[in-house]
């Protein structure tokens, strides 16, 4: 007898996000049921109810997503599951707080893509600029190109001081160096886009972060990628659905946010669909995340 797919969904937030319910459904799970306001401490407590609840046989069809918007909390939720397991009465965890660690898969993945076609370049040893970096977004980014080898900055729109707690963050967590730093004012941006090769940009959305002008000040630029989708873009005169081609007056090319989030979608679909289809439990963060984004990237 086929077993109906069950999908626990937790957040420690006041709400889960009807994107991430709408995709869990149409990527196949038969129920999906979220939680809200949940703690850390919460977490095995619920995972326990969900695999003591069905035969072990059952566990592969029942899966605990992780949501929110702090990414480091929600690894921490995701080690907390692994923990509360007892075999063999085993589930399948996702976490994807806020869609972030799909879409820096997806826009790593895909300036990845373009860097090697346009340049004939890796990330590794690439000078990378993170804007956004204080958000979910720019964390995992800043994280995913650091294990290709990028030398990744990590820019403050509000000083030196958040970011400066980030890049001790990171490297207590994953052991890779990134550096912080100040980019307040217009005059500190333009320093730091000299000094770049790749910026990506997860800024707030209907945030500009940069100028046409300060990126035709960046020499060396290769690559530009930008998450926003709202008017006025990230980047100034990057359009939604670059895909590769080249920005005025600079050397670099554009991914644009809609080209991100056609990568973004099949991503967060995907690892729904192989939660589903698993034989085994499975454990999914943003490393399986980019793995898979490499893939779909064109």
């Amino acid at each position: 007898m086929s077993r109906k797919t069950i999908l626990h969904m937790l957040t420690p937030l006041q709400h889960m996000s009807p994107f991430d319910v709408n995709m869990a459904l149409d990527a196949g799970f038969d129920a999906v049921i979220p939680y809200t306001d949940v703690s850390l401490s919460d977490v095995g407590h619920l995972v326990q109810d969900a695999i003591f609840s069905r035969p072990p046989d059952a566990g592969v069809a029942t899966g605990i997503f992780l949501a929110g918007k702090d990414a480091p909390l929600a690894l921490d939720m995701l080690d907390a599951a692994k923990k509360a397991m007892v075999p063999p009465f085993e589930i399948s965890v996702f976490a994807d707080p806020a869609g972030s660690f799909t879409t820096a898969a997806a826009m790593v993945a895909k300036v990845e893509k373009a860097l090697v076609k346009h340049h004939d370049r890796e990330l590794n040893g690439a000078a990378v600029a993170v804007f956004g970096a204080t958000g979910v977004v720019g964390y995992c980014t800043a994280v995913i190109a650091a294990s290709l080898g990028a030398k990744v900055t990590i820019v403050g729109h509000d000083g030196i001081e958040r970011v400066t707690e980030i890049a001790a963050s990171i490297q207590q967590r994953f052991d890779m160096n990134v550096e912080p730093a100040d980019g307040s004012t217009e005059a500190l941006k333009t320093a730091i886009v000299r000094d770049t090769e790749i910026v990506l940009a997860a800024a707030k959305a209907g945030v500009q972060v940069l100028s046409k002008a300060q990126l035709g000040s960046a020499g060396g630029l290769l690559v530009v990628a930008d998450v926003n989708a709202v008017p006025p873009a990230g980047i100034e005169g990057l359009k939604v659905n670059a895909n590769g081609e080249q920005l005025d007056a600079t050397q670099a090319v554009g991914i644009g946010p809609l080209s991100i989030g056609n990568v973004k979608y099949k991503t967060q679909a995907g690892l729904f669909q192989k939660m589903i289809e698993a034989k085994k439990p499975v454990a999914f963060d943003f490393r399986d995340a980019f793995t898979l984004a490499r893939d779909l990237a064109k």
